[in-house]
């Protein structure tokens, strides 16, 4: 049976994150010091993402419950997301997270990770009908759009494991964001990425390493499934995974075992399993009625979400962030 995004899914994900957006603490900061005055605390240095254990997770959290509020208008979490975003998500807070942006070691800050979740979350803002959370964060959606557009023509060769420093992944969202405006940053996303990507060929899969939640092969694809034409993307798929059909390599189509949920690093391969089963759904979506992957991958998929699924909550190391993961995985596929 295909598992597919409920109102009672709904519910339990904007729960776990309405529990954590707002928890300063414990807080894993990306902080460069330049001095004993910046020795801040979390909530002082950002005044909007200082909750969910880091930055980028809390971006995301907001992104999750956001699109679950427009998903899911009369659940009965609304009342509270709205609430939240109604202090939060306002001009003078928005004010803070930008003035950080501009301390002089700030310029990493976040690359590549934060920066597409930043714009993935301003995104799903512009789709609501109120306009008024989209126009707060649209400054800040702004930096790092520009900061994507500076540091693409200079990134020479695209950071491939399967953690946060991914290119790939931080283009699939930023592509979504840029590709409905007339700027041409969206075709500067695809350029980077075929020039990367356009001719690898039989990918060996060496994965999963032991603290990654992206599948680096996976992931590419989507990307590329992302920015190529479907004839175009097909044919370059069956050249990235030659024997996919003969189900080589095995490694992708197997669920990562998880040993120790409390680590927060080996708690990484439950979102990996989230992730894959997103980037499967997707790419099958992607792919000819007639490919072996557009039926299987749903199947491969749904193997990795229900190895994950149950493991959303429980300990604070997973439960910061692997609802946002599940909610991708539980998307539509297309």
């Amino acid at each position: 049976m295909t598992t597919i995004l409920t109102a009672e899914h709904a519910s339990h994900f904007a729960q776990l994150t309405l529990g954590h957006l707002g928890r300063e603490y414990p807080n894993k900061l990306d902080h460069v010091l330049n001095g004993p005055e910046d020795a801040e605390t979390p909530s002082a240095l950002h005044p909007v993402f200082h909750g969910s254990f880091d930055w980028h997770s809390c971006v995301h959290g907001w992104w999750q419950v956001m699109r679950l509020l427009r998903l899911f208008p009369d659940m009965p979490e609304a009342a509270a997301i709205r609430a939240r975003a109604d202090t939060m998500l306002v001009p003078e807070k928005i004010a803070g997270e930008i003035a950080y942006l501009a301390r002089p070691l700030s310029l990493g800050f976040e690359r590549p990770y934060g920066w597409g979740w930043l714009l993935a979350l301003h995104h799903e803002l512009s789709l609501h009908e109120r306009q008024d959370w989209a126009a707060a964060l649209a400054p800040l959606a702004a930096i790092f759009a520009q900061r994507f557009e500076d540091h693409l023509p200079k990134l020479t060769y695209p950071i491939r494991h399967g953690i946060h420093s991914n290119s790939a992944f931080a283009l699939v969202l930023a592509h979504e964001w840029a590709k409905g405006r007339r700027d041409g940053r969206a075709a500067l996303i695809e350029s980077r990425l075929r020039d990367w990507f356009g001719e690898d060929r039989a990918a060996q899969a060496w994965e999963p390493s032991g603290d990654e939640f992206l599948s680096p092969t996976l992931t590419e694809a989507l990307a590329m499934s992302r920015v190529l034409p479907p004839a175009e993307f097909a044919a370059w798929f069956d050249a990235f995974l030659p024997r996919i059909a003969e189900g080589c390599p095995q490694t992708l189509l197997v669920p990562a075992f998880v040993s120790d949920r409390t680590d927060g690093k080996i708690a990484h391969l439950d979102g990996l399993n989230l992730s894959r089963a997103w980037c499967w759904r997707q790419i099958a979506a992607r792919l000819p009625e007639t490919h072996f992957i557009h039926d299987a991958g749903e199947e491969i998929a749904q193997r990795h979400l229900q190895a994950a699924l149950p493991h959303l909550a429980g300990d604070y190391m997973g439960e910061h962030w692997l609802a946002t993961f599940a909610l991708l995985a539980l998307a539509p596929a297309g």
